[in-house]
C-alpha cells in the first residue's frame, strides 16, 4: 500500500494542474446533477415490517380517512362554544374540507366523530386527515392551512388564539446557519498554529470543502432513487468536514517533517502521502466499515445514511491522498517549517526542545509515572460518566422538541396546556370486523373495554369504516407522546390481543404516530447489540492485523467502550435529564433520537480507530526500530502527540458547532460525537493509551508466529516504502538485475527450523538461474519467495527492480510460475503467453520424459524471458533450459540449506 501511494503522489504532485482540474470538473458536474435530480428530501422516520407500520399500511387501503398525513388546528378562547367563536371555527372547518387532499376533517363541537373541546371550554381542536403520507403532501397544501389559520386568527374575538401543528408540521427540516461556521473558523486557528503557515492550513480546508460538496451532491441526487432522510446530507457534511480536514491535516504535516529533514519537496509529498497516506486509508476504512455496518440493524433509512456517510469519509480519503500532493505542488518548499531554513541559529536552539515537545513530554512522563494510578484514575471517571446511559430512554421528536415560537410547537404547547398529554400523540386501535354481524356494536363494545384500562385519558372515536370491514377507535393516552407511560399503555393493549380476537373475533394492531415512534425505538434498541458485536469484533480482527499485537487491540477496543459510555452518559445527562440543556439551547427534555446510539458508536468507533493508528502507530514505529518498548511509548507520543491534538480538537470544534442552531435530531449526535472525540482522543487515546502500554512493557507487541502469519498486514507506518528507498541503489547504482537477493531466510512456523537460510545471488535480465538441492521442499520454498508468494522471514530481495515483499503484487503480476513436473511444456506454453518478465519453473527434475524435457527447451528458447528453474539434480535441468544460454547455480546441499553459490556456467 505503501509503495502505491508513494507512486501515487509523486505523480499527484508532478502533474498537479491537472488533478486540481480534475476535482474542480468532478464538483461542477455532481453539482449540476444534484440541481437536476433533486427531488426532495423525506424527514419521515419509518421501519417497515413493525405492527405499527403494517397496520397503518393496511389502513391506507381498507380506511384511507385515517392512514394519511395528520394535522390539527386548536382555537384557545375565553368560551370556544361561544357563537362568535364557534361561527368561525366552522367557517374555517367548511375551507378545510375545501381543500383537494382533505380526506377527513372534523370539528371540535361534532362529538360523535371524535370532536375535541377542552374541560374547561377554553379551546377546542380541529383534526384534519389528508390524503397521502406526510412526505407525499407539497408545501403548498402545508401553506394553506397556515393561511386558514391565520384568516381564522384575524376573524376570532381579540384575546382569542389559534394555531396549526401535528404531526403532520412535527418535523422541521434542517438546514445551516452561521453558528455552523465558528466550527471551520476553530479549524483555520488550530490549522495554522499546528502548521505554522496560512498557506498550509488552507489546503485541509480546501480539501475538505471539495469532498464534502461531491459527497452532499451525490446524496442530492440519490433522491431521485429513493427516499433520503433530511438528517442525512448533514451528517454527512458534518462527517465530512471533520474527516476532511483531519486527514489532510496529518498528510501536510507529514510532509512539513519531511521537508525539515532536507528531503526535496517531490519526494517529501510522496513520502507524506505513501506514510500518512497508508494511516489515512486504514482510518477512512474503519469509518466506512462501521457506517455500512449500520446496516445490520436492517432498517432502510439508516442504511441509507450510513451509507452517505461512507461515501462522505471515503470521498474525503480519495480527494486528501490525490488533491493534497496536488496543492503540496503549487506551494513548492515554501511550506519548510522555518526552523529548517534558519540556518546556524535554528541548529543551535534545537539543542532546546521546541515548548511544544516539551509540554508532550511531560504528558507522557505524567502518564507513564504510575500506570496504575492512571488506569485506575481514568476507568474509575470515565465509569461514573458512563453511569447515567443505564437510563438512557429512546424515541422519535415530535413537535415538542421544536424551537420556541415555531408554529407546531405552540400548538403542541397550547395542547398540552388544556388538554390531557396524549391528545398529542394519540393512537389508533385497528382490526378487521369483516365477520362480524353488528360492526357499530362491536366497536362500541371495544371502546367500553379500552376506556377501563389504566393509562386512558379518552377514546373520543370508535367507528368501522363505510364497508364495515375495518374498525379504528382512537385512544388518548394520559401520558405525553414519549413518555414511559404511553410506552406501558401500547404493551398492555397489545398483551390483550388474543382476549379481543376470543371475545370478539377481532385481531387487533396499534398505529398512529406515537406507536410508530415506539416500534421504531424499540427496533432500534434491539439492533445495538448485534451491531455493538459487530463493531467490536471488527476493531479486534482490524487492529491485531495492523499492530500485530494481541493486547494492543484489546486495550483499544476496551478504551472504545469507555469513550462511547461516557458520552451515551454526558448526552443522557443533558438531553434526558436537563443538566445544561438551557445552555446548549436544547427545545425540550426528554427521551433522545432514537438512532442516535447506534449512529455514535459506528462513527465514533471509526474516529477513536483513527486516533489509535495516528498515535500508537508512530510507537510501534521506534519499537521496531530500536526494540525498546518504554522508550517508543515516549518517543512515539511526542512526535505523534500535536498533531493528534490539533485533530482531535478540530473534529471537536466541527461537531460542537452543530449543537447550539442544529437540528433536533443531529443535535444529540453532535453533541455525542463532540464528546466522544474529547474523551477519546485526550483521555482515553492519550492518557490511558500510554499508561496501559508502560504496564505491559514488551509483552504489548507480542503476538503468535502462526497468527501472524495468518493475517495480512496493514503497512500503515510506512517500513516497506523505507525498505524500498534504502534498497534504491542496491546491489549497486544504475544496476538493472532481473533478481538480486542477500540472506534470504525462511523458517518453518511449525518448529522453528529453517526451510532455507543464507540464499543470496545475482541473476541478470534474460539470464538463466538453477537452484539445486536435495530437498525438494526447500527448493519450492525458495522458488515462491523469488516469484513473491512467499514472504522470507528475513534477507534482501529484488525483483524485476522490486523490492519484496512490499510489492508482491507488481511481482506476481510479471513473473510467472510453473510446476513442470505437473504441467509439463502445456503449463509452460500457458504461462508464457501472458509475456512473463521472469519464468520460475520448479521440479525440472520431476519432467522426466526426454520428449516433454525438450519440448519445454525450444518454447523457452528464444522467449527472451529470464529463467529460474528448481532441480535436484542438474542433468533434467540442462535439458529444459534455453539453448545455448549460460546458467549460474545456487545450490542448497544439506538439511541447513546452506547454499553455495557457482559463478561458472553449468554448460
Amino acid at each position: 500500500m505503501s509503495s502505491f501511494l508513494y507512486t501515487l503522489g509523486r505523480r499527484a504532485y508532478a502533474a498537479r494542474k491537472t488533478v486540481l482540474v480534475i476535482w474542480l470538473l468532478v464538483l461542477v458536474v455532481t453539482g449540476g446533477a444534484a440541481g437536476l435530480l433533486f427531488k426532495g428530501m423525506d424527514n419521515n422516520v419509518t421501519i417497515p415490517g413493525t405492527e405499527a407500520q403494517n397496520a397503518l399500511d393496511r389502513l391506507s387501503v381498507t380506511f384511507p380517512q385515517t392512514s394519511g398525513a395528520s394535522a390539527q388546528i386548536i382555537v384557545v378562547a375565553d368560551d370556544v362554544r361561544a357563537p362568535a367563536v364557534q361561527r368561525e371555527v366552522e367557517r374555517s372547518v367548511d375551507e378545510l374540507e375545501g381543500m383537494d387532499e382533505a380526506a377527513s376533517i372534523v370539528s371540535p363541537y361534532n362529538a360523535d366523530l371524535g370532536g375535541s373541546i377542552s374541560e374547561d371550554g377554553e379551546a377546542a381542536l380541529i383534526m384534519i386527515q389528508l390524503e397521502g403520507q406526510t412526505m407525499e403532501i407539497g408545501q403548498p397544501t402545508k401553506d394553506h392551512i397556515a393561511q386558514i389559520t391565520a384568516d381564522l386568527q384575524q376573524r376570532l374575538p381579540e384575546g382569542s388564539q389559534s394555531s396549526y401543528g401535528g404531526p403532520l408540521f412535527a418535523q422541521s427540516f434542517p438546514g445551516i446557519s452561521i453558528v455552523e461556521a465558528l466550527g471551520l473558523v476553530i479549524a483555520i486557528v488550530v490549522l495554522m498554529i499546528t502548521l505554522g503557515s496560512f498557506l498550509a492550513a488552507g489546503m485541509p480546508l480546501v480539501n475538505a470543502l471539495i469532498g464534502v460538496g461531491v459527497s452532499t451532491a451525490l446524496i442530492l441526487v440519490s433522491t431521485a432513487f429513493g427516499s433520503v432522510t433530511a438528517t442525512t446530507p448533514l451528517l454527512s457534511l458534518m462527517l465530512g468536514l471533520a474527516v476532511g480536514i483531519d486527514y489532510a491535516l496529518f498528510i501536510v504535516s507529514r510532509h512539513q517533517q519531511e521537508l525539515a529533514q532536507g528531503v526535496s519537496p517531490q519526494e517529501a509529498a510522496a513520502r507524506s502521502t505513501a506514510t500518512a497516506g497508508s494511516a489515512v486509508i486504514f482510518a477512512g476504512l474503519t469509518v466506512v466499515i462501521a457506517l455500512v455496518g449500520l446496516g445490520v440493524a436492517g432498517i432502510p433509512f439508516l442504511t441509507t445514511m450510513g451509507v452517505a456517510g461512507a461515501v462522505a469519509v471515503a470521498i474525503a480519503v480519495l480527494v486528501s491522498l490525490t488533491l493534497i500532493p496536488a496543492l503540496l505542488g503549487f506551494a513548492g518548499a515554501r511550506l519548510t517549517p522555518r526552523s529548517a531554513r534558519a540556518g546556524k541559529r535554528a541548529r543551535a536552539d534545537r539543542a532546546k526542545p521546541p515548548v511544544g515537545e516539551r509540554f508532550f513530554a511531560g504528558w507522557v512522563r505524567a502518564a507513564t509515572r504510575f500506570p496504575i494510578v492512571t488506569v485506575l484514575i481514568v476507568v474509575g471517571v470515565l465509569g461514573i460518566a458512563t453511569v447515567p446511559a443505564a437510563g438512557l430512554r429512546l424515541g422519535l421528536p415530535d413537535a415538542g422538541a421544536l424551537p420556541h415560537g415555531d408554529p407546531a410547537r405552540v400548538t403542541y404547547d397550547l395542547t398540552d396546556e388544556h388538554f390531557p398529554q396524549g391528545f398529542n400523540g394519540p393512537l389508533i386501535v385497528t382490526g378487521s370486523i369483516v365477520t362480524s354481524e353488528d360492526p357499530l356494536g362491536l366497536m362500541n363494545d371495544l371502546k367500553a373495554e379500552i376506556e377501563r384500562l389504566p393509562g386512558v385519558a379518552d377514546v373520543p372515536m370508535a367507528v368501522p369504516n363505510p364497508t364495515a370491514d375495518t374498525g379504528i377507535v382512537q385512544v388518548i393516552p394520559e401520558g405525553a407522546p414519549d413518555s414511559q407511560q404511553t410506552k406501558d399503555l401500547v404493551e398492555e393493549i397489545r398483551s390483550l390481543r388474543g382476549h379481543f380476537q376470543e371475545a370478539y373475533g377481532i385481531d387487533i394492531s396499534v398505529t398512529g404516530f406515537t406507536a410508530v415512534g415506539i416500534d421504531v425505538s424499540d427496533k432500534l434498541g434491539e439492533a445495538l447489540l448485534p451491531f455493538g458485536v459487530v463493531v467490536v469484533g471488527l476493531s479486534l480482527v482490524l487492529l491485531t492485523m495492523v499492530f500485530r499485537s494481541i493486547a494492543v487491540p484489546i486495550k483499544a477496543t476496551l478504551g472504545y467502550l469507555l469513550s462511547i459510555g461516557a458520552s451515551m452518559g454526558i448526552v443522557t445527562l443533558i438531553f434526558q435529564d436537563g443538566w445544561g440543556a438551557e445552555a446548549l439551547n436544547v427545545a425540550r427534555t426528554g427521551p433522545v433520537i432514537s438512532f442516535m446510539p447506534i449512529v455514535l458508536m459506528g462513527i465514533l468507533f471509526g474516529l477513536a480507530m483513527d486516533y489509535e493508528v495516528f498515535l500508537v502507530s508512530r510507537m510501534r514505529e521506534e519499537y521496531v526500530h530500536t526494540k525498546d518498548a518504554q522508550a517508543a511509548i515516549h518517543t512515539g507520543f511526542v512526535s505523534s502527540g500535536k498533531v493528534v491534538t490539533a485533530a482531535a480538537v478540530i473534529m471537536f470544534a466541527v461537531f460542537a458547532a452543530f449543537v447550539p442552531d442544529g437540528d433536533a435530531n443531529l443535535k444529540p449526535i453532535a453533541l455525542g460525537l463532540a464528546v466522544g472525540v474529547f474523551v477519546d482522543a485526550f483521555i482515553v487515546r492519550m492518557t490511558l493509551v500510554p499508561a496501559v502500554l508502560a504496564l505491559l512493557g514488551e509483552k504489548a507487541w507480542w503476538m503468535p508466529r502462526k497468527l501472524d502469519r495468518v493475517l495480512p498486514a496493514f503497512d500503515v507506518e510506512g517500513e516497506n516504502l523505507r525498505e524500498e528507498i534504502e534498497l534504491a541503489d542496491w546491489p549497486r547504482p544504475g544496476s538493472n538485475e532481473a533478481i538480486a537477493c542477500a540472506g534470504l531466510r525462511l523458517d518453518d512456523p511449525s518448529t522453528g527450523a529453517p526451510v532455507y537460510r543464507d540464499v543470496g545471488f545475482l541473476v541478470e535480465r534474460g539470464g538463466t538461474h538453477v537452484v539445486r538441492g536435495v530437498h525438494e521442499s526447500a527448493i519450492t520454498a525458495v522458488l515462491l519467495t523469488l516469484s513473491g508468494r512467499l514472504q522470507p522471514d528475513s534477507g534482501r530481495l529484488k525483483v524485476l527492480g522490486y523490492v519484496l515483499p512490499a510489492r508482491g503484487s507488481a511481482v506476481r503480476s510479471r513473473v510467472a510460475y510453473v510446476d513442470a513436473g505437473a504441467g509439463g511444456a502445456d503449463a509452460v506454453r500457458a504461462a508464457l503467453r501472458e509475456e512473463p518478465e521472469v519464468l520460475v519453473l520448479d521440479r525440472t527434475d520431476r519432467a522426466s520424459d526426454p520428449g516433454e524435457r525438450g519440448r519445454i527447451r525450444e518454447l523457452l528458447t528464444g522467449a527472451g524471458t529470464t529463467v529460474i528453474a528448481g532441480t535436484t539434480g542438474l542433468a533434467e535441468a540442462r535439458d529444459v533450459l534455453p539453448a545455448g544460454a549460460p546458467a549460474t547455480l545456487t545450490e542448497l546441499r544439506d538439511d541447513a540449506a546452506m547454499p553455495d553459490v557457482l559463478s561458472a556456467a553449468i554448460r
